[in-house]
């Protein structure tokens, strides 16, 4: 079984590695192509001289051929040089070091808050069975749904609420949802009614026939969130103030930084693919004879 896991994992990083190199390359051809990707707003500035403008429009020229772009980038990178920032004029190691802790944390505390009440809520609608509390899940997951990410993170502003808690909300009810029909599929399973018929209590057939049933999907569910709320740390950062990598990614795509939006790009797929391949390799070593199932979350 080790041996199987290794190879798993092995091809797990392999795959990883190609789609981060397939991630930074389209990321670096859709901001090249975009509109106005060689304006630059200090060209405005009527107190530079006709040198220090071309001198800014030749900051950029080795960006405008992207395979030469990438080739050096990925050249610098595997020195350890991940370039410098246009908008912002520091390296952007530098800058991914400074503000990887605080997107960390909110998203962290976010995912936390937002599993804890979404299976809250799910389990003990399934104990209770009360219609009343399964309506009131429904109504409040879905006004959650309903309600933009924008809209939260102003809200948390105007509530002088933290950062993770619009995370939490934005997270939530996608965890709910699921959760809340994966549980219902397992306890109208036959051998759970047989086991309610025997008179076993409510726990133990949550503890015994039902999480091994549903723990599998809800592991994979686990992998797909953190890339909600990584996506949801970006209004989140850059309405609250937060200085996180998602207020950074705001920043660099308002001024289409081509270095720092390749950087995050490659960042966050990179989390993105580790947190999904863990959540397999965890579900393959715990029932490593049964095809995984995708999580489907439309």
């Amino acid at each position: 079984m080790l041996r199987n896991v290794l190879h798993r994992i092995a091809r797990k990083l392999g795959s990883i590695i190609a789609l981060v190199l397939l991630g930074g390359l389209l990321s670096a051809t859709l901001v090249r192509l975009a509109p106005g990707f060689d304006a630059d707003e200090r060209e405005l500035d009527p107190s530079l001289s006709a040198e220090s403008v071309n001198a800014l429009r030749h900051s950029r020229a080795a960006e405008h051929n992207i395979l030469l772009y990438y080739t050096s980038y990925l050249r610098g990178a595997a020195r350890g040089d991940l370039g410098v920032s246009h908008a912002l004029g520091q390296p952007v190691l530098t800058l991914l070091r400074e503000r990887w802790p605080v997107t960390a944390r909110v998203v962290g505390m976010g995912l936390l808050l937002a599993w804890v009440l979404a299976t809250t809520l799910a389990f003990s609608a399934c104990l209770w069975r009360r219609p009343l509390y399964e309506v009131f899940g429904i109504t409040l997951s879905g006004a959650f749904l309903c309600i933009p990410a924008a809209v939260l993170a102003l809200l948390s502003v105007i509530l002088n609420a933290p950062g993770y808690l619009a995370i939490a909300l934005i997270v939530f009810p996608k965890i709910y949802r699921y959760a809340r029909n994966l549980l219902a599929k397992a306890y109208a399973l036959p051998h759970i009614t047989a086991a309610r018929a025997r008179g076993l209590g409510e726990v133990r057939i949550l503890a015994w026939h039902v999480l091994p049933i549903t723990g599998p999907q809800m592991i994979a569910l686990g992998g797909i969130t953190v890339s909600i709320a990584l996506g949801a740390s970006i209004p989140v950062e850059a309405l609250c103030g937060l200085p996180g990598i998602g207020q950074l990614a705001w920043q660099a795509a308002l001024s289409r930084d081509l270095p720092l939006l390749v950087n995050l790009t490659v960042l966050v797929t990179l989390v993105t693919l580790l947190a999904n391949s863990g959540a397999d390799v965890m579900n393959y070593m715990l029932r490593p004879h049964e095809p995984q199932r995708g999580v489907d979350l439309a």
